[in-house]
């Protein structure tokens, strides 16, 4: 069989003249077809195609306005798109678009993912001379961090490591669909993991900051006509359930209110395009009252582009499309599924429906040639940005990326780094960690997750550079470690509970570590639960009261897990959650056990009790209500009681913070003639206010913060703001800014945030506008308050 990374047409033996003037093309052509043998660069079960576009060994490329690097893009991609035939122009619509040899315009595969490292499927191999990539933390943990310019770091990682494939020829294209920055609404989504948590500001910023890593841009921000990648924002919008109780993510109508759609499920996709300036956008499987998210012509045509400036392309969820008509019955038939969603603004389908169905829409006049064309401008404008139409990409400015960048000693330090600052610290009585590395002479190991390997990655991975299991970087500290699964897997059936229990007698201290995998949390399958599997509590509680000291407990879980009986039991001293952290998990575990780390990070998702699970999964409601007993969700709306809180997390040195300087303590709107009552509050809309005024009263918030422990630290510091009397829907509180600062033990420093009244103080009402309500304003750090009086 004769194949490589370019796909073709359909027939080799039929082009063979259109390729002479490819000679080193038609060479390895002759070959595959006279002996089978594999050569990079030709498909033979379909027509030839050349390695990259523009070759400049073609004479015919010198008459090509496409191929004319003087000329705007967009002019370039016009002239393009006015050379091919209506069939040519189809076969762009879907994710593995054709070649188009008679022009030099290779195939393309516009499927890749680096959710949090570069996976190997669809347009990525490891087959070639690189063979593995640095696989980071999964994005909850390294959410967890808080640290913006971390998540930068990281995907400028993924965006070096992502060209050092393509230029090795594993990489069929570089448009990669992450990241996910979908709200961590529901603790039982099995896909909570993916994403940076359930706070909409935490998500806005993790998306700015990974896509500006991935694209190439500076931090700071800016729009970059070269992309060293290009980042895709998913699923958009208001996914976040894959397969619960019966309701899967296909059929799944989510009933959403205009309020929660503008300050819960849109604003991280809002941030994600007109701050980091994405060049993708994937609409989601399911409806949003009543429309598929890729047939909606109000969400992607006149929000994201309209109203947001989305320039990049929007490509469906994995055939989508189809479910328009086949599952949703949106549609009317095939033809209607694919107008709608082109003339709705979608681009590209992940699937065939398009390809199968697109030319007869066009034949019924359900569909015109023109639609088709705007769609092929946004996929062939990126493809451009992408440098894959100026000639040989290894002339490129990314084109000197060898392999020497993948797994290279930056990249796994700073997946090291990433799961150090990840892991979270919930419980540690009588200061029992860290654990003293010259008094700990002999340590139980015990747990399904003990020695995971696989496990540590959590979804959407890669082959890693390495693996470092929790029980080998435990083993690097203390020589005499015993280990104990205690179950055969994580799902726990059965335990071993009597041989966990003798290991655990003989040692000074006992690590359990346990959790979750992805046999209980995973996408297409969300939880029924919120407790560990099977007999993983009895086990914890039998080994905690056999140990000859309070056992540390160590949690590998994406979504968050009720464990209650341990915060609550003094037989177990502490608590680590590290989430799934990556490649170098293994070695920040232990590091932070003994003391080499001191943790830092904070709770990016409530932890809600198992009876959490009477509210069903569907309801899609943030706010609560009371009448009906509905608690609400997230640590802004919901009422009930939690294990524990959104930003809870533990230090080995003590944190203390103060209100420095707040310029002003009082805000006047000078709008009066503008001011509406509602419920006896008078409030103004932001949009009447204007952006002159808004700009203008952003105001400086200083806030001293000291390390009174003895250990030097990482610290998040996390600013809220709530109303002293809050009502009409207002959050009990909300995350406004974060930021790292690093301290030794006794030093202080200043962290300043620029805050925005109209951004910060102001609230969504039940027709989704932002209003700043007259009142008191609260701004909250730790356990200091300072007021600000807004007047209308």
């Amino acid at each position: 069989m004769c194949q490589a990374w370019w796909r073709v047409g359909s027939s080799c033996s039929l082009v063979i003249e259109k390729m002479k003037l490819h000679s080193l093309l038609f060479i390895n052509l002759v070959i595959c077809l006279g002996v089978g043998v594999l050569l990079v660069g030709v498909h033979c079960t379909e027509s030839s195609s050349p390695p990259f576009a523009c070759d400049s060994s073609d004479p015919l490329t010198e008459s090509y306005a496409f191929c004319n690097t003087t000329l705007r893009i967009s002019q370039r991609a016009s002239d393009l798109i006015s050379r091919l035939t209506l069939d040519e122009k189809i076969s762009q619509l879907i994710n593995s678009a054709a070649s188009i040899p008679r022009l030099g315009i290779p195939a393309y595969e516009w499927w890749s993912e680096a959710l949090h490292g570069i996976r190997d499927r669809h347009g990525i191999r490891f087959n070639g001379t690189i063979r593995s990539a640095t696989s980071f933390p999964q994005v909850i943990l390294t959410a967890a961090s808080f640290d913006a310019h971390l998540w930068y770091r990281i995907g400028q990682a993924i965006g070096i490591e992502t060209r050092a494939m393509y230029n090795a020829g594993q990489a069929m294209g570089m448009t990669f669909w992450a990241p996910n920055i979908n709200i961590f609404r529901d603790p039982r989504w099995g896909r909570g993991q993916e994403t940076p948590g359930e706070d909409p500001v935490v998500a806005g910023k993790y998306a700015v900051s990974y896509v500006r890593g991935l694209q190439g841009d500076c931090f700071e921000g800016g729009k970059v006509d070269v992309l060293q990648a290009s980042a895709c924002c998913k699923h958009f919008t208001a996914y976040d359930l894959d397969n619960w109780n019966g309701i899967d993510r296909y059929t799944f109508d989510a009933r959403v209110t205009m309020q929660d759609l503008a300050d819960t499920y849109q604003p991280p996709f809002r941030s994600c395009i007109e701050e980091g300036r994405a060049s993708g956008l994937m609409c989601a499987y399911n409806r949003v009252n009543g429309v598929p998210n890729c047939a909606d012509f109000n969400l992607l045509s006149k929000t994201v582009r309209g109203q947001w400036g989305f320039d990049g392309y929007i490509v469906s969820d994995c055939d989508a499309v189809s479910l328009v008509y086949d599952v949703q019955g949106y549609a009317k038939s095939p033809e209607d599924a694919v107008a709608s969603v082109l003339t709705a603004g979608m681009d590209v389908d992940c699937g065939s429906y398009l390809q199968k169905h697109g030319k007869s829409a066009v034949m019924e006049k359900k569909l015109t040639e023109s639609e088709i064309d705007r769609a092929l401008l946004n996929l062939f404008t990126v493809r451009m940005r992408l440098g894959l139409f100026n000639g040989n990409p290894r002339k490129l400015p990314f084109g000197n990326i060898g392999p020497d960048q993948v797994c290279s000693t930056e990249h796994q330090t700073l997946a090291l780094e990433a799961a150090r600052n990840g892991i979270v610290l919930l419980k540690n009585s009588d200061r029992l960690l860290p654990l003293s590395k010259g008094e700990t002479l002999s340590l139980a190991v015990i747990g399904p997750n003990a020695n995971a390997t696989d496990t540590l990655l959590g979804n959407y991975a890669g082959p890693p550079c390495k693996f470092i299991s929790p029980l080998q970087g435990l083993q690097s500290y203390v020589n005499n470690t015993m280990y104990h699964s205690g179950c055969n897997d994580v799902a726990c059936p059965s335990a071993s509970i009597e041989n966990a229990v003798d290991v655990a007698k003989q040692a000074d201290y006992v690590v359990l570590v346990m959790g979750l995998d992805q046999t209980q949390e995973r996408e297409k399958h969300d939880r029924l639960d919120l407790v560990l599997p099977g007999k993983q509590e009895q086990l914890i509680t039998s080994v905690a009261k056999a140990a000859k000291k309070p056992v540390v407990l160590i949690l590998l879980c994406g979504g968050p897990v009720d464990i209650s009986f341990a915060k609550g039991n003094s037989n177990i001293g502490s608590i680590l959650w590290a989430g799934y952290p990556g490649e170098a998990g293994g070695a920040a575990i232990a590091e932070t056990i003994f003391g080499d780390h001191n943790p830092g990070g904070r709770l990016p998702v409530t932890w809600y009790p198992k009876d959490f699970i009477k509210i069903p999964m569907t309801d899609m409601r943030m706010r609560p209500e009371p009448p009906s007993g509905y608690p609400g969700r997230t640590y802004r709306f919901y009422t009930g009681e939690k294990v524990f809180e959104f930003g809870d997390g533990l230090s080995y040195s003590s944190y203390s913070y103060e209100f420095f300087s707040v310029t002003p303590n009082k805000l006047y709107l000078n709008q009066p003639s503008t001011a509406h009552v509602v419920e006896n509050s008078s409030y103004v809309s932001v949009s009447e206010l204007g952006t002159e005024f808004c700009e203008a009263k952003k105001f400086s918030a200083i806030i001293a913060v000291r390390n009174g422990g003895e250990m030097a630290g990482k610290h998040p510091v996390l600013l809220f703001v709530k109303q002293a009397k809050a009502g009409n829907g207002s959050p009990m509180k909300q995350l406004v800014g974060f930021q790292n600062v690093f301290l030794d033990a006794g030093e202080s420093a200043n962290v300043e945030f620029i805050l925005s009244p109209c951004e910060h103080l102001s609230r969504a009402n039940k027709d989704g506008l932002r209003v700043m309500e007259q009142g008191i304003h609260l701004l909250v750090v730790g356990d200091k308050e300072y007021p600000i009086a807004i007047v209308a």
